[in-house]
């Protein structure tokens, strides 16, 4: 921890974003892979008036912008074998994949699912051959649908079918989906029903494939792996509470449990300077860590570590953004983070950086379909409480 803290400690703003003519929330931060002996070369986030905007990952200079009107998008994920492909699932029922090397804006490859299909979360597996994403609940139905990744053309834009769905495990909106960062065949997802599944894809049907249930007793608004070789899951809730289990004590007589905060707000102190929302969490695999990400309402970032003892502050990040941090990317090769914000801010933090640009922009006050979204689970969940 003492390490991460000195790396934490040394972390400064390198660069910012210009404000764009249409200021948005930055909702979702990815970075590209690298491709061979190459360091990556662009940073896409996903943007609350429903755009991809792609920047240079060191100058944070505008690149590309790809919209999905009048559908809403949801995530971004570039592929781990050609960073030069973006994908973002999109609420009109597809999945699409753009290419950042060529002049269209239309995307080279579109997953379509079902008609009644309302996408809110997918990912790509870290072998770039499936794609799977995660539905509204649409009356009494609520889907994973899982498409084949390959034979991505640089041609006009082809629709794929999927593969197939699953159906059964979850009964609500699935908010997360994220698939593990070794194992192309094991997917982890969330959903506003609590829970957090397990699944081995290469098994035949839903049943075989769903490996573990952990309730989190709350709305899941981020989910990760974590620990050696990845063999535990993590989720945060939309009311500010933290899950961690071991799926490799599944067949054992230990609990799977290995920590769960109701609030994290009321656990981890924070000198005269609170903590106001979780943003979501990486395993920092060089010191073998679970740091979870949150902060304020003006703009500060907190790192917490987790132990089986608890969670515990290990610092903040100061002066960046001016309004609600909702999105990050930490690239752990050179310890460099990505954050975005309310503030349609997108800053580069590094260690021993120097910042030669704007000072942080005021709060932006616009709409946002995600908080909307946080907040009718929010109350429905205190409902279902009361009952």
């Amino acid at each position: 921890v003492e390490k991460i803290e000195e790396q934490l400690g040394s972390l400064r703003i390198a660069k910012r974003s210009m404000l764009s003519e249409e200021p948005a929330y930055l909702l979702d931060v990815d970075v590209s892979k690298p491709a061979q002996s190459e360091s990556p070369r662009y940073v896409a986030v996903s943007c609350s008036n429903k755009s991809i905007r792609v920047y240079n990952r060191e100058t944070l200079h505008f690149l590309r912008e790809y919209s999905s009107c009048p559908g809403m998008l949801n995530g971004v994920r570039f592929a781990h074998a050609c960073d030069s492909r973006v994908f973002s699932a999109c609420s009109d029922g597809t999945v699409k994949c753009w290419d950042i090397r060529l002049a269209t804006q239309k995307a080279v490859q579109i997953f379509s699912g079902y008609p009644s299909n309302v996408f809110i979360s997918f990912d790509i597996n870290c072998s770039d051959l499936i794609v799977c994403a995660g539905t509204d609940k649409v009356e009494k139905d609520t889907f994973l649908v899982f498409w084949d990744a390959r034979g991505i053309t640089d041609c006009a834009s082809a629709t794929k079918e999927p593969l197939g769905v699953y159906s059964e495990s979850h009964n609500d909106d699935i908010t997360k989906i994220c698939f593990h960062p070794i194992k192309p065949n094991l997917l982890v997802s969330g959903s506003t029903d609590g829970l957090v599944n397990v699944f081995d894809i290469n098994k035949d049907n839903e049943d075989d494939a769903l490996i573990a249930t952990c309730n989190s007793d709350s709305s899941v608004s981020f989910i990760g792996w974590s620990g050696k070789d990845y063999k535990q899951v993590y989720c945060m809730t939309h009311d500010e509470g933290f899950c961690w289990w071991d799926i490799a004590q599944l067949d054992t007589e230990e609990p799977i449990t290995l920590l769960h905060v109701l609030d994290v707000r009321d656990v981890v102190c924070v000198e005269s300077n609170s903590l106001h929302y979780l943003v979501g969490g990486l395993y920092h695999e060089k010191a073998d860590k679970l740091l979870l990400i949150g902060g304020t309402s003006t703009g500060n970032i907190h790192l917490i570590s987790c132990s089986a003892d608890g969670l515990s502050l290990v610092g903040t990040l100061c002066g960046g953004h001016s309004a609600t941090v909702r999105s990050f990317c930490w690239n752990l090769t050179d310890e460099s983070l990505w954050t975005g914000g309310e503030d349609a801010q997108l800053l580069l933090w590094k260690p021993g950086g120097v910042e030669r640009s704007l000072a942080k922009k005021a709060s932006m006050k616009i709409a946002s379909s995600v908080q909307k979204r946080v907040r009718v689970h929010n109350s429905s969940l205190k409902s279902r409480k009361k009952k």
